[in-house]
């Protein structure tokens, strides 16, 4: 088994001090270095990478400890051919590329949505309004809407039962989060295999080793087709559209691989 790098040892040690500190503080450290989608009022331009420090809290460790495992385990191995400056470079770039992915999958469902409402006429000002509003909340006892800004903007568009719906749907998306280093992780899966497309790995579930080219594939392939489903094989998919955020980090380190590759990237070392 290959000894731990000093990058990697770095990476672990900041991740479980996020896990700690947030578990620690609570909501209020969740709702900062989370990563909310950029029209939310809850979003910081500092979410994006920050996110990708941050796990499901307590008792839900399985999200922080196979993130964890997976970087010792790939990490160090392409850390050891790298160097440091290139291999956390890689890191931080796949980290970006998921969240910019999930973004993108996000930015793209909400309007889907918003388009389905168009004939409501609603302002940039009232939908963002609508798409920050706490849905939980706007209700009495009996069902009944509570009066307020809300139920002013829906009575003067005349929005009905379905409307309402898609409008809480598109709020939904919008309030969601994404965090966790799964998407910087699938980056260096797909490096791993990139470098080492024989070497052989394995998973619990199947006993047999199987080579990097075909494993890294299909574990993409099989976390895409449960993340339609509304599920996640790795990291948290609270969101439903988690897989995203993998399917990106795993784009972007076959990008950088292959660009690095085609532009004899060595030539000019990082240390």
């Amino acid at each position: 088994m290959m000894k731990m790098t000093e990058t990697v040892k770095q990476l672990l040690i900041i991740n479980v001090i996020f896990y700690i500190g947030s578990n620690y503080v609570g909501d209020v450290a969740y709702n900062l270095f989370s990563m909310y989608y950029p029209g939310n009022e809850n979003f910081r331009f500092w979410q994006p990478l920050t996110s990708m420090f941050m796990h499901a809290p307590v008792p839900n460790f399985t999200h922080i400890l196979f993130n964890m495992f997976a970087l010792y385990s790939f990490g160090s191995a392409l850390e050891h051919f790298w160097g440091a400056k290139k291999f956390i470079f890689f890191y931080i770039s796949c980290g970006l590329g998921a969240a910019l992915l999930h973004t993108g999958v996000n930015y793209f469902q909400i309007h889907s949505l918003l388009n389905d409402v168009a004939t409501l006429n609603l302002s940039n000002t009232e939908i963002h309004t609508l798409l920050n509003a706490d849905y939980r909340s706007l209700f009495d006892d009996k069902g009944q809407m509570i009066v307020g800004n809300i139920k002013s903007i829906l009575e003067r568009a005349q929005c009905n039962q379905e409307q309402f719906n898609t409008l809480v749907q598109a709020s939904q998306i919008s309030q969601s989060t994404v965090l966790g280093a799964s998407g910087a992780i699938y980056g260096l899966l797909t490096a791993f295999a990139f470098m080492f497309p024989n070497a052989e790995l394995g998973i619990m579930f199947i006993p047999i080793p199987i080579k990097a080219k075909y494993f890294v594939p299909g574990i993409l392939a099989i976390d895409l087709f449960l993340g339609f489903k509304g599920s996640s094989l790795f990291g948290s998919g609270g969101t439903g559209i988690a897989h995203f955020a993998h399917i990106g980090g795993a784009i972007t380190g076959f990008l950088m691989m292959w660009f690095w590759k085609k532009n004899s990237f060595n030539k000019n070392r990082w240390n």
